[in-house]
């Protein structure tokens, strides 16, 4: 792990590089941008790097990797790895891109730093970038050796767009070339990529929305972002009969196999991936212990309400309960926003979250609270994973 030379200069400037690393990233993609300019074709977003979600990301995953060697130097973040290297191989970022996020990195970090980045600084840090960038790129080898095709973008033709709730969209899709198909699981998602009026291609990743048992279809569902490029597109100008890209099946939220009891806790767009696992655990006749907590701000927005209230009606030991930020007449329903008073954790339950980044945190610390285990709590961000930067 992290050597006992460069140990004692990350302990003293980590606090500096973690002050600064907002500042830094910022410069560090506009000189690989100004270097690369195709690396905004399909690899990355556009849209993230003007709100600036990418760039906190970048500096949440290096300052939490540091942080993690310097409090536990025998181990690695697996957690925040995974979750990395899934988010990379969704959009076929290359071994042989890491060289060049590295040259561009640290010319930000000299750039920044000024004097005060010695070549000491230099060395330890370029330590802590290369241990995080080659545990990386072995997980990434071990995702793409487990597809079933050695592709990064195969194409789908849509087969049917049904409205899912207010401004959100289903697709499902079928194979349009010969490519094997990855089998998926439950929870998962995939990236989908267009091509815009401008000619760019752009790559955003959806959720698995219902069973994913099936090598003949794919459906995920999109809630119109009206300030973004990739849902807008798809809502208004991808119909039945096109065709679109997707990519292999990733993410690192997956369905054990155990009898433990589950509870799915959702908001809003955020029920996509426990929507597949329900989907999933209904078709399997399972007899697990399920608790879905899900809330919206009204009950029309629900995307998929009509598809989990059916899979939690087919378990016969899953239970659903519904909060509502706005007035209703729905007889389940829960005035306010999402809370775990009142609500019985299940012994020994595994939790998956997935919503707005202060709704997670917020359930999160709650059930830690209500006795849930760290390491039993999953979780799911939509793009950049900004949770790290906090």
């Amino acid at each position: 792990m992290l050597s006992e030379q460069s140990r004692p200069v990350i302990e003293a400037t980590l606090p500096v590089i973690g002050e600064r690393i907002g500042e830094i990233t910022p410069k560090f993609y506009a000189r690989l941008f100004t270097a690369h300019p195709e690396l905004l074709d399909g690899m990355f977003s556009r849209a993230n790097q003007q709100n600036g979600t990418q760039q906190r990301a970048l500096a949440g995953s290096i300052a939490a990797f540091a942080s993690h060697l310097l409090a536990h130097p025998d181990t690695l973040p697996e957690a925040v790895l995974s979750r990395i290297a899934h988010k990379h191989a969704a959009l076929g970022i290359p071994e042989s891109g890491y060289p060049i996020v590295y040259d561009h990195l640290f010319a930000a970090i000299a750039d920044d730093l000024g004097d005060a980045c010695t070549p000491e600084v230099a060395a330890a840090w370029t330590e802590v970038y290369w241990l995080m960038a080659d545990a990386l790129i072995a997980i990434e080898r071990g995702l793409y050796a487990r597809q079933a095709n050695d592709v990064m973008w195969a194409e789908w033709r849509v087969t049917a767009k049904e409205a899912a709730g207010a401004g959100s969209i289903t697709f499902r899709l079928a194979p349009a070339d010969e490519t094997p198909v990855t089998r998926a699981t439950p929870g998962q998602y995939v990236s989908v990529r267009v091509q815009l009026a401008d000619g760019l291609h752009q790559a955003r990743q959806y959720s698995l929305s219902d069973r994913v048992d099936s090598l003949t279809e794919r459906v995920f569902t999109t809630k119109l972002d009206e300030g973004g490029e990739v849902s807008p597109f798809l809502h208004g100008h991808v119909n039945v009969g096109d065709v679109v890209e997707l990519s292999n099946p990733y993410g690192d939220i997956e369905l054990d196999d155990t009898d433990a009891p589950i509870v799915l806790a959702t908001a809003g767009i955020g029920c996509t991936p426990s929507a597949s696992i329900l989907q999933s655990l209904a078709g399997s006749a399972s007899r697990r212990p399920v608790l879905v907590l899900h809330a919206e701000q009204r009950a029309e927005n629900w995307a998929l309400e009509a598809q989990m209230r059916e899979a939690v009606a087919a378990l016969p030991n899953a239970e659903l309960r519904l909060w509502l930020e706005e007035p209703t007449t729905a007889a389940d329903a829960e005035a306010g926003f999402m809370s775990l008073d009142g609500v019985e954790m299940p012994a020994g339950a595994k939790l998956y979250l997935c919503g707005p980044l202060p709704f997670m945190r917020s359930i999160r610390s709650q059930a830690i609270a209500a006795g849930v285990a760290p390491t039993d709590i999953h979780y799911e961000v939509f793009g950049p994973d900004v949770w790290l930067a906090a």
